[in-house]
């Protein structure tokens, strides 16, 4: 399922940026209609392949702006769980399928998410360049602005090419606003909790994300940032992107606190694509969606 014709992809994108106006209907466009018991569908002689890569970003077009917040998280690893070696080595654990299609969902989303972690890291662009679509608004989760020694090197700070949203506690925004430069600061009250170790609580600031008309949001990493919207189920989708190899004693990707029993466990609905070498599990976490 590697493939994507120009016309598949072309109607991906007519499709998420078609207005979506409250609870009234898209309208039609040619390929595809939508059906409000079923969501947008395919119309018209589409092969297997089409339809199942239709299928893998229906959950995504069907979340309409206007209404309620829809989240999607992805990570890619190996088969023992892992993102990186442990000297921090992640590039590349997929392959360029994978690659691709994360680039696809920056294209079909309004906002792709990082940690500050992966901004350190990484120093990724965020922006999409190996699809044609419009660039998402990029949202760096920092909330105590640990990514203020990088203001002046990091490409998200920069490169102007895609909106950026400096997202940190409102008690940090008096120094954010001093540094940001080309970003927007985007402050929320009561982000950290008192006593929670630093870890934000993520449900204000998706309510945040939301006040600004950002409804389609990219969870893309790291394994922390991830893993926290899991644990605190602020995930409507994760995609988990397996590569074909053990790397041993590396860095885990999920981490959170599971449960005593596997009774008890998460046991998302999920389909599985094959994308090259890699297997790309969708996992269903929320029954609405």
């Amino acid at each position: 399922m590697s493939g994507c014709s120009d016309e598949l992809w072309s109607l991906l994108l007519a499709i998420a940026q078609a207005p979506r106006n409250g609870h009234a209907a898209p309208a039609a466009l040619p390929g595809a209609e939508w059906r409000v018991e079923h969501g947008w569908e395919l119309r018209g002689s589409w092969d297997a392949t089409a339809r199942d890569l239709f299928d893998l970003y229906k959950p995504l077009l069907d979340a309409r702006r206007g209404a309620n917040v829809w989240v999607i998280g992805q990570l890619g690893q190996s088969l023992d769980g892992c993102v990186a070696t442990r000297s921090g080595d992640s590039c590349f654990i997929n392959g360029p399928e994978i690659l691709t299609h994360l680039h696809r969902l920056r294209a079909l989303s309004d906002a792709v998410i990082v940690g500050a972690g992966t901004v350190a890291c990484d120093n990724p662009r965020l922006t999409t360049r190996h699809v044609s679509g419009p660039h998402a608004t990029r949202v760096l989760l920092d909330p105590t602005l640990k990514l203020a020694p990088l203001v002046d090197s990091a490409h998200v700070f920069n490169d102007g090419q895609a909106p950026t949203l400096w997202l940190c506690d409102a008690a940090w925004r008096p120094r954010a606003e001093t540094l940001a430069g080309a970003a927007r600061v985007l402050a929320v009250p009561g982000l950290l909790a008192e006593g929670a170790g630093g870890v934000p609580r993520l449900a204000r600031a998706v309510t945040a994300l939301h006040a600004r008309g950002l409804t389609r949001l990219f969870v893309e990493g790291g394994g922390v940032t991830v893993s926290r919207f899991l644990a605190q189920r602020c995930l409507d989708r994760l995609h988990l992107a397996v590569a074909p190899l053990l790397i041993g004693d590396g860095r885990p990707g999920l981490r959170f606190d599971g449960a005593e029993r596997l009774a008890d466990c998460l046991r998302p609905g999920c389909n599985v694509h094959r994308l090259g070498s890699d297997q790309l599990w969708d996992l269903k976490l929320h029954a609405s969606h």
